[in-house]
């Protein structure tokens, strides 16, 4: 029992360091590789096709504005005001999923990039606490202009696409930095099932969802950095 009590202790010391140590580096080291690339990639090899992963790394300040804005419509009206974690989408979520079919999630863009950059897809409560460690790290260490940069760069944005530079090329043959609010609206409403979504070819829903994050928009006040 000493030997276990004493091996689980250095496990969590490494745990906690190593976790730390990742993260601010990850303050300033492009991310190339995420989890998920990863499992989607040896998804492909068991089905007997060859992995693809179209990925641009590019700096936030290659990035349209219309792109941030329209993502912070989409899934974090409150990205710039909360320290990773919104408690009124929260509870918006759990009021919703009552009474609704479709499930919605209250994770912010903080939340998302914790599990995008460190962790794997699931729903399972061990990984949902591991993302809450994560986000309170991420938000320690990093700044919200990081956060968003790292966020809009691993997204998965389509089948082997990932980042919006990749998707802006992919579905619109142009640089991110020149995306129009419709089209930039189109790539952030397909984020929630990128693999069943084509932003350039939306079906109506698809259509009524972008015209309903470009009017919100126009009311949120510009995402800034400075």
């Amino acid at each position: 029992m000493k030997w276990f009590w004493k091996f689980s202790r250095n496990l969590l010391i490494f745990f906690f360091a190593s976790s730390i140590l990742a993260v601010i580096a990850l303050r300033f080291v492009p991310v190339y590789i995420t989890p998920l690339m990863l499992i989607r990639s040896i998804e492909a090899i068991t089905d007997g096709e060859m992995p693809k992963i179209k990925k641009n790394w590019v700096s936030i300040d290659g990035i349209s504005q219309n792109m941030v804005q329209a993502v912070v419509a989409s899934e974090d009206n409150l990205f710039m005001q909360h320290h990773g974690f919104s408690i009124q989408d929260i509870h918006k979520a759990i009021k919703h999923n009552k009474n609704g079919k479709r499930i919605h999630g209250g994770s912010t863009i903080s939340q998302q990039t914790a599990k995008n950059v460190f962790l794997w897809p699931d729903r399972s409560w061990v990984r949902k606490g591991l993302e809450a460690y994560f986000t309170v790290l991420i938000e320690l260490f990093w700044s919200k202009e990081r956060i968003m940069e790292v966020y809009l760069n691993v997204i998965e944005t389509g089948d082997g696409i990932y980042g919006v530079e990749a998707a802006s090329q992919f579905y619109f043959n142009k640089k991110s930095l020149n995306l129009t609010k419709s089209q930039a609206a189109l790539i952030a409403v397909c984020l929630p099932n990128p693999r069943k979504f084509n932003p350039a070819n939306p079906s109506g829903y698809i259509l009524f969802r972008k015209n309903h994050i470009i009017n919100l928009m126009g009311k949120l006040h510009r995402v800034s950095f400075e």
